[in-house]
């Protein structure tokens, strides 16, 4: 396992993937994260490929084996806002007015390009053949849809995040107060999995090093430093990762695992805060808990819907364009601006005309 992290993020280094917003470019990662992960007994499957949303702290199927192979309605999307989807759904199919036989949306790191590729996602024993109707990602993602021919029109801007900020266990006990704790000798850290949450590992291990780069009030160590710290220390013991679905493995890292602190997405730590207040409490990167305000380098994600082409039939379409309407609404926004956030105005919901793959 820790050899294919090392290639990964050496492939990412030398594509020039990583940091690139940076006036002065992070050190290269050398360093190889420590799985963190509960012990399980790994029995054979019935099936195997990808994508598999098969995870050991949250997602395990065993028991139920199988395949459907027909579904009325598939979303595939980034997972990060699941909170707000579980909100959602009711409302959406309340509003549609049909019966949908068989629907079901993903909530993993985006994996729409090789669900459309395989025709299929599995999660443990079971195998699910549906091709997906609607997809929500970030721009990169959107970018490779675009480029293989999947996309039915262009994308549509749907929320942004509102930075990161510091998921800690409850009580503080390392005292985190900024990135710079990061790099202290003591303080574990867990990130997404360098490989298999690309985008996410980037985004978060970008912000720490942009946000150390941007505060020049700091002293005794520079950003280079703190960064190699945490990535590149050499120890076993520093830097932890999960297998492929952060917004679980992250926290349960810092609650249960070897981890002290991650980074994540501001309304991913809320909704783990709020989730498990006993156990998890957040340290703001700009602004407070309660109105967090992005400080220089803490990066903002956004998050894009688009229609995927396929041989629909009448239902299927339908279901198709409501759900999009549906997700454009002000309902939705309210429900996404609930959760911590940024709600696309309607004014910004035009079609985003993208550049092609990166």
């Amino acid at each position: 396992m820790k050899s294919c992290y090392a290639r990964a993020i050496a492939a990412m280094v030398s594509a020039g993937f990583l940091y690139s917003s940076s006036a002065l470019a992070a050190p290269a990662i050398t360093g190889q994260p420590t799985f963190d992960g509960p012990p399980v007994l790994e029995w054979a499957r019935d099936v195997s490929g990808t994508p598999d949303l098969t995870e050991p702290t949250s997602n395990l199927l065993a028991d139920l084996h199988g395949h459907i192979g027909h579904c009325d309605l598939v979303l595939s999307t980034a997972g990060n806002y699941h909170m707000a989807l579980k909100e959602l759904w009711p409302l959406y199919l309340a509003r549609f007015g049909q019966s949908l036989d068989t629907w079901l949306y993903t909530t993993s790191p985006p994996v729409v390009v090789d669900q459309l590729a395989n025709n299929r996602v599995i999660v443990g024993n079971t195998e699910l053949g549906c091709r997906p109707q609607v997809a929500v990602a970030p721009k990169r993602m959107m970018d490779r849809l675009k480029a293989t021919g999947y996309l039915d029109g262009e994308p549509q801007l749907l929320f942004q995040s509102r930075g990161n900020v510091i998921l800690v266990k409850r009580g503080n006990p390392k005292r985190i107060r900024s990135v710079w704790d990061l790099g202290r000798q003591g303080v574990r850290v867990s990130t997404p999995n360098p490989e298999h949450e690309r985008g996410s590992f980037e985004g978060y291990a970008n912000s720490i090093y942009e946000i150390a780069n941007y505060d020049v009030s700091h002293r005794g160590m520079t950003a280079d430093q703190l960064f190699n710290a945490v990535f590149n220390s050499g120890r076993q013991d520093k830097w932890f990762s999960g297998r492929s679905i952060h917004h679980r493995e992250v926290p349960w890292s810092v609650a249960y695992g070897q981890a002290d602190a991650g980074v994540m997405f501001y309304h991913l730590a809320a909704n783990a805060v709020q989730q498990f207040p006993t156990l998890f409490e957040m340290v703001p990167l700009g602004g407070s808990i309660a109105d967090p305000k992005p400080v220089a380098g803490n990066s903002v994600s956004d998050h894009y819907i688009a229609r995927i082409k396929g041989d629909w039939n009448k239902k299927q379409l339908e279901a198709r364009n409501h759900l999009v309407e549906t997700m454009l609404s002000e309902d939705f926004a309210a429900i996404l601006t609930k959760h911590g956030m940024t709600a696309t105005a309607p004014s910004q919901r035009n079609p985003v005309a993208l550049d092609g793959p990166r």
